[in-house]
């Protein structure tokens, strides 16, 4: 990732500082050696006292590297989170777009908690540890050549531990990944769906779907984790006895006076040393295995959905929208959904897409907006393309009513406001007055100020509606499109819809209605029949309705008069 080769420098740091505490690690060896072939011997108290507050002072020091490493690992985390939290965010908030997605979308931010744990962790450091196995093994060979011989023998061991550890992980870690997944995207699904779940008798069932898949998750995690800790078990009962088996070597050289008694101890202690890097890599494994999924993941994340550009910025679009010849894909989707869509609109116009349920009219109102991409063909507003503007820059001048409405948790004002932090109150008010749903909300406990809750579930489907109509007519947009926004409204919101309709025309703007109630085309004066995907008809409202009406056989295009829809 691009990230590690940023941090750099505090990598070089980090590396510094471990070789310095790697150092300092052997003052319990040489102290050791000193007492029992020194001051024993000599029965020199001042020397043992010296070398006990030099001692001292090298771990003191020892300690403060410790610390200083310890709290590099930790902003070393959290410098991640502040270069890729963002993009992280974006990340998600776009791949819907780009294609379909598994589980609950939320994988890219455990991703970015998985790496900065482990950055934050032990397991950097013993990784940074690890070279320094060769300098305490070099020691044992000086003090004698085959107490260094037991001890290499030993690090290979635990160093084909290490790789064990690695072989048997690496499927049961990403398995168990795969399953998290699942999991949390059935416990999201169900949360959503609660009240269908309750109502028609499904919890159970639902639940039984969940519990599936939750042992899926357990059996992996627990395959994984039983062969870290198993092998991590056995790494660590295999230094305890190489431990006792260099005692017992050096107490051997001391027997044929191939060695002194300070070197049994000294060597002991410098084999415990040198192999706990291993032992502690081991215990770290499935953690470093995990963020090192995490980071390829995200790395793949990341190079799919680049940071945008920000173009140069283009005047507020005020005389026309043009469509040619688009073809539209849905996210993640072969088979064109919409295909040659050709039409143009000047400034005060109104237009209302109808056509039977799947025949592409919401595709279309994603694709005006730009929410889905065009396959083929061309968006142009002002005869600017999409792509020559910002999407942030363009979703000003954009209002949009989705067909499945969404708020966010906050106050109903800061959900009309789009988050703008400049809003003024005077301009939420002209919002919510544009809807028809100024006397609504005074109407809630505390008006503007009142929490809706996450999506909006502290309110009725038509007052959420309502309020996601004043949001899509906050900031008077230059182009207003929604996907049938009568859905939810009663007779009153209907006539308030329409009234907001024929505003936005008279102040020079567009608005695009897709429905099936021949009511909301009330404020338009151009109509477009989708069928198949395609074009079947477009012009004036009066021309083009007359014109399905007097079809003589019932094609799902006719007007149904008599059930007060349009099919």
């Amino acid at each position: 990732m691009n990230f590690l080769a940023s941090c750099r420098h505090a990598f070089w740091g980090l590396a510094t500082f471990s070789g310095l505490s790697n150092l300092l690690m052997l003052t319990g060896s040489f102290f050791m050696l000193q007492v029992y072939d020194r001051v024993l011997p000599s029965r020199s108290v001042p020397t043992l006292i010296a070398l006990l507050a030099l001692a001292i002072i090298l771990y003191v020091f020892q300690g403060a590297l410790d610390l200083v490493r310890t709290r590099i690992s930790g902003r070393i985390g959290r410098f991640l989170e502040e270069t890729l939290g963002h993009r992280v965010y974006d990340a998600v908030v776009r791949l819907p777009l780009k294609t379909r997605g598994d589980g609950d979308g939320l994988q890219p931010l455990r991703d970015i908690d998985q790496v900065r744990s482990f950055l934050a962790s032990g397991g950097p450091t013993a990784l940074f540890d690890l070279p320094w196995i060769p300098l305490y093994l070099g020691i044992c060979f000086y003090f004698h050549f085959w107490i260094g011989t037991v001890a290499t023998a030993g690090a290979f061991v635990l160093v084909g531990f290490t790789f064990l550890t690695e072989l048997r992980t690496r499927t049961a870690t990403k398995a168990s990944a795969k399953f998290a997944m699942s999991r949390n995207a059935l416990a999201v699904e169900g949360r959503r769906n609660a009240e269908v779940l309750r109502a028609m008798g499904m919890r159970h069932r639902a639940a039984a779907r969940w519990l599936e898949v939750n042992r899926n998750y357990m059996a992996a995690n627990e395959a994984a984790n039983d062969v870290a800790s198993g092998l991590g078990g056995m790494s660590k009962v295999f230094r305890m006895i190489l431990q006792s088996g260099v005692l017992a070597v050096g107490a051997y050289l001391v027997v044929h006076g191939e060695s002194t008694a300070g070197i049994i101890i000294a060597s002991s202690i410098l084999t415990s040393r040198a192999l706990a890097p291993v032992e502690l890599a081991i215990a770290n494994w499935k953690g470093f295995v995990s963020a090192r999924q995490s980071a390829r993941r995200l790395d793949q994340l990341l190079t799919l959905l680049p940071k945008e550009e920000e173009p140069m910025e283009l005047p507020a679009p005020e005389q026309s929208l043009t469509v040619d010849r688009i073809h539209v894909v849905p996210p993640g989707g072969e088979r064109a959904v919409l295909s040659n869509v050709s039409f143009s609109l000047s400034s005060g116009q109104g237009l209302g897409i109808i056509g039977p349920s799947g025949s592409g009219k919401s595709s279309l109102a994603r694709a005006l907006v730009g929410v889905w991409p065009q396959l083929h063909g061309k968006i142009r507003i002002d005869g600017a393309t999409f792509d020559q503007w910002s999407p942030e820059g363009l979703g000003r001048h954009f209002g949009y009513l989705p067909q499945d409405v969404e708020l966010f948790d906050g106050s109903v004002a800061v959900n009309i406001a789009r988050f703008d932090p400049k809003a003024t109150p005077a301009a939420v008010l002209e919002a919510a007055r544009a809807a028809g749903a100024h006397e609504l909300i005074l109407s809630f406990p505390d008006g503007y100020g009142t929490k809706i809750g996450e999506g909006g579930m502290a309110l009725s489907a038509g007052q959420r509606q309502r309020i996601a109509l004043a949001r899509a007519f906050y900031g008077n947009p230059f182009l207003v499109v929604l996907d049938e926004p009568s859905s939810n409204l009663d007779s009153e919101g209907e006539a308030a819809l329409t009234k907001a309709i024929l505003n936005v025309r008279e102040r020079g703007g567009i608005v695009i209605v897709v429905t099936h109630r021949p009511k909301s085309l009330d404020g338009v004066d151009h109509v477009l029949v989708i069928a198949d995907g395609t074009s079947q008809a477009f012009g004036e409202k009066e021309h083009v309705l007359n014109k399905v009406l007097r079809q003589p056989t019932p094609v799902p295009l006719r007007m149904a008069t008599d059930r007060g829809r349009i099919r």
